[in-house]
């Protein structure tokens, strides 16, 4: 068997590992919240007391003006001196939550202001409150239109969380780091997570595929595709 074979199957394991332990949970936990807060910016830059809509929108011109990186090294290395000591995955999970909240902010706010205003007429006329127009008429409406954006974010943030290797979270692209320090074959260990990153990414693009095509039999927004 070739060593470069050999090491890559000795490898997977630990690269695996590493990926389920850290990779998807960060991903998961980080995608849900960060789509909570994202909600909660997009409903207040609409219809929020104003007073806080500059608020929302200074958060979100920050985070959207800034590196990913950056961010995280200001959350973990940065706030140490002020006195704020986080462990590398909480502050990992924060700073993903702050950064996709401020990206699906912007998509969420798209979609809800893109239903047409005959909708809010129709809800009101029936009786519905403010509260009721939404969760009945309007966001599920908008749900559909934002599953594909939100699925491309979801899948940019399998791929973003490499990052969190710089702040010590042992997820995947670390684990890959840690045994390129010790068998000295960076080549064949990034190629090998570089793959795995490809096969998540695939099988989540494959999903969203399905799941656009699913909605779209009851929106038609991709009708014209097929």
């Amino acid at each position: 068997m070739p060593h470069w074979l050999q090491l890559m199957i000795e490898s997977l394991g630990p690269l695996l590992w590493a990926a389920i332990k850290f990779t998807a949970p960060l991903t998961l936990l980080s995608f849900a919240l960060g789509l909570i807060l994202g909600l909660v910016v997009a409903l207040i830059r609409l219809f929020g007391p104003r007073p806080l809509v500059p608020v929302v929108r200074f958060y979100v011109w920050i985070i959207r003006g800034t590196p990913l990186l950056v961010q995280l090294f200001l959350i973990f290395y940065g706030l140490p001196s002020v006195g704020i000591v986080l462990d590398a995955f909480p502050a990992a999970l924060i700073g993903f939550t702050l950064n996709v909240g401020a990206y699906t902010s912007e998509i969420i706010r798209a979609v809800i202001a893109s239903v047409p205003r005959g909708q809010w007429e129709a809800a009101y006329s029936i009786g519905m409150t403010w509260r009721q127009a939404m969760q009945r008429t309007i966001l599920p409406q908008a749900a559909r239109v934002a599953v594909p954006p939100l699925s491309n974010t979801f899948i940019s943030l399998v791929k973003d969380t490499s990052l969190a290797a710089a702040i010590t979270v042992p997820e995947l692209f670390q684990a890959a780091q840690r045994i390129v320090a010790t068998t000295y074959e960076p080549l064949i260990l990034y190629i090998e997570a570089a793959l795995i990153y490809l096969v998540m990414s695939s099988v989540l693009s494959s999903l969203q595929t399905k799941l656009e095509a699913r909605l779209g039999r009851y929106g038609g927004y991709i009708e014209a595709r097929s």
